[in-house]
């Protein structure tokens, strides 16, 4: 799966190629969820610090993240500061 950032040892990916609704992945050691782009809704699980970082991560990259699902091109994305 196509690597878009990473920080604090949290991996975030996107494959545009799974099923709707548009989400991207979120691994932390053997720890594993999904993220609802729009809603930020997770599937999965991840310690509750660790989700915290990617829903802080993920809503100022919300818009880019759709454009990557919609056009089918994954870049790299800059990690949490």
């Amino acid at each position: 799966m196509p690597e878009i950032a990473r920080f604090y040892g949290i991996v975030i990916s996107l494959l545009y190629r799974e099923h709707n609704p548009p989400h991207f992945h979120a691994e932390y050691g053997e720890f594993k969820a999904s993220f609802e782009i729009e809603t930020l809704k997770v599937k999965g699980n991840l310690p509750k610090t660790a989700e915290k970082l990617v829903k802080q991560w993920a809503k100022p990259h919300k818009a880019e993240l759709l454009k990557m699902w919609n056009e089918r091109k994954v870049v790299k994305l800059p990690p949490l500061d």
